[in-house]
């Protein structure tokens, strides 16, 4: 207790102060009431839940306008099933050029995946914490929750369809215009252009109509072409056509003086020489191009020109000796040959002529000229003397040896060698037969003397074979006889001699100048010689013969008969003469000047020894050949 005046003491603790009682329970019961509140709300969704487990939540629906609130997941997929009629309800048609084909939805592989969508509103006001999930679930009483149907496309099913369509009736492979010839007709089968389906850039026009859940969709396919290389081959067959038409003809114009011919190329044969060609063009495609190998009927021509040639003959001239001029024993010749290039070219038009008038083909000539002129001078030709000259002797003759003599030696009258030119005996002589004027004689064949035709032409031969190796010319080929003849070794001995038989055995010398050379022949029945000129102009040549030098002589064998049954019985005729054989040589140096051009040329020559010869009747005993 307090006095009045008793002095002031502090209390050891201050007072305390009076507090507001619901300053310490509002805190507690705002808490309380915050745990009571989640309790009543984790009630409430724990009821909610249980009344509605294993069931979708109110207001869950879907855009097929299916109520699902309340249904278990069998109840809603047995809902959904039978309303979702899309799949089979919804069509899609396929157009190409007039032509459609019309599918369903399920066709195409659409189906509605109805447990896919009830599991998705299922699953609606589920699957977060509780709080999350009320929230959730008043959400959708409140406002509803649609649910898309999950709808499931197959694209496997609508490639098989479009490859079906693609295979069945679109596409087609891409074929070349073709040509073929078959049985002497062209044929030309017309081109395709290459097609198929584009199925993937079908499938994505589909996909966006199957997306969109378009009840009918009309989809045009998206086609690729492939354009051929070769579009056309008809204008080719019908050029092949024109060219097979008709055979061609080869024919010689009745101008050109010859009945010869025609020669006709038949179709097959055309059919061989056509060429048919592919062709690029610029633009990327190609074609064919007809024409025609020449070579055929070039061959053709070819192996022709030899009948249809003529060959130029030379002017033929004697030298007169007093004026040193020639005259012209016989004019000069143009020949002609077959101008084969300028008539091939002809060929190919009238191959491919509509005008069966102009598939004819003239064959053209060109001329040959002599390479001596019957205008040619002395002067020209460097024929200005007498160069060599030979006589040899035929006492003693038969009527036909002479007659041959005489024939044979005219075909070398007038002859012009050219220079560097080859003197062929042969080749001058011609055919040596009774329709040449040769009258037949005693020749020489074998191992015997027979009657034959052009005995004496070696007289010739002979004379032609000494004038040359006197002329100083080269001696190409020179065949002595099988046996000593005496008509040869007269003057010049044995070795000088020459024999002939066309076209085996030739005599050949080459005219070795820069000068042509003239032959004359001149026969003198008066004593019974033949002489050959040779005209040219003089290489100051000189001719020095060594010989005759005769070796390994050998008797003539005993005398051989023969039967012939135009004697009568004890008749003998002589045919030919007995003679030793040997080996002769004769060797010949030829000087230009004090120049030697041919050193000390040898000619040997071989004879057998020869055997009188007769002919008997053919009951002689002593026949033995």
């Amino acid at each position: 207790m307090n006095t009045p005046n008793a002095p002031y003491h502090r209390p050891l603790y201050p007072p305390q102060q009076r507090l507001n009682p619901w300053v310490i329970r509002l805190p507690l019961l705002t808490m309380t009431g915050l745990v009571l509140l989640i309790l009543v709300l984790a009630m409430l969704v724990a009821g909610y839940r249980f009344i509605h487990r294993g069931e979708i939540y109110p207001g869950v629906s879907t855009v097929l306008g299916v109520d699902l609130a309340g249904m278990t997941r069998q109840e809603a997929i047995a809902a959904l099933s039978d309303r979702f009629t899309y799949a089979d309800e919804a069509t899609f048609t396929f157009r190409y050029e007039g032509r459609t084909w019309d599918f369903s939805a399920a066709d195409l592989g659409v189906k509605l995946d109805a447990e896919a969508t009830v599991e998705t509103a299922y699953q609606a006001g589920r699957g977060g914490s509780w709080l999350d999930d009320l929230l959730d679930q008043f959400d959708v009483r409140a406002n509803g929750y649609p649910v898309a149907p999950v709808v499931v496309y197959n694209q496997t099913y609508a490639e098989r369809v479009l490859g079906e369509i693609a295979a069945n009736y679109i596409n087609q492979p891409v074929i070349d215009a073709a040509l073929t010839i078959r049985d002497g007709q062209a044929l030309a089968p017309p081109s395709q252009v290459g097609r198929s389906v584009d199925v993937a850039a079908t499938l994505s026009v589909l996909r966006r109509e199957i997306l969109a859940l378009h009840t009918h969709s009309e989809i045009n396919l998206v086609i690729n072409e492939t354009p051929p290389v070769v579009w056309e081959t008809a204008s080719a067959a019908d050029r092949i056509n024109l060219a097979l038409s008709a055979p061609v003809e080869f024919y010689i114009d009745p101008a050109d003086g010859t009945g010869r011919g025609p020669w006709v190329a038949a179709t097959a044969s055309l059919e061989d020489m056509l060429l048919v060609e592919q062709v690029q063009h610029d633009d990327g495609t190609a074609g064919y191009e007809v024409g025609l190998s020449l070579d055929q009927p070039r061959q053709f021509l070819a192996e022709l020109t030899p009948e249809l040639t003529s060959t130029p003959q030379n002017a033929r001239f004697t030298f007169n000796d007093d004026t040193a001029q020639l005259e012209v024993l016989q004019n000069s010749v143009n020949g002609r040959t077959l101008d084969l290039e300028r008539t091939v070219a002809q060929f190919e038009d009238a191959v491919f002529s509509p005008d069966p008038a102009n598939r004819r083909v003239r064959l053209y000539f060109s001329d040959l000229l002599p390479a001596v002129s019957d205008t040619a001078t002395a002067r020209e030709l460097g024929i200005i003397e007498k160069v060599a000259e030979k006589t040899t002797y035929y006492y003693g003759s038969s009527a036909a040896r002479r007659r041959n003599i005489q024939v044979a030696s005219a075909n070398f009258h007038g002859l012009v060698i050219p220079p560097g030119g080859e003197f062929s005996f042969n080749e001058w002589l011609g055919d040596v037969s009774v329709e040449s004027g040769y009258e037949q004689g005693l020749i020489i064949v074998g191992n015997q003397t027979i009657t034959g035709v052009g005995g004496g032409v070696c007289q010739v031969a002979t004379t032609a074979f000494q004038t040359a190796f006197y002329g100083g010319y080269p001696i190409l080929e020179r065949v002595e006889h099988a046996y000593r003849v005496g008509y040869y070794e007269e003057g010049e001995g044995p070795g000088m001699d020459a024999t002939v038989y066309s076209p085996i055995v030739d005599f050949r010398f080459l005219n070795n100048t820069p000068y042509y050379l003239l032959i004359e022949t001149y026969l003198n029945p008066s004593n019974s010689s033949l002489t050959w000129k040779f005209y040219s102009t003089s290489m100051n040549r000189r001719v020095v013969k060594e010989g005759p030098t005769v070796r390994n002589v050998t008797p003539a064998p005993s005398p051989i008969y023969r039967a012939n049954a135009a004697l009568q019985s004890g008749q003998v005729k002589q045919v030919d003469y007995a003679a030793s054989g040997s080996d002769v040589y004769i060797y010949r140096t030829v000087y230009e000047g004090d120049q030697i051009v041919i050193d000390r040329e040898e000619f040997h020559s071989h004879y057998m020894p020869w055997a009188d010869q007769y002919e008997v009747a053919p009951n002689d005993s002593r026949i033995n050949g």
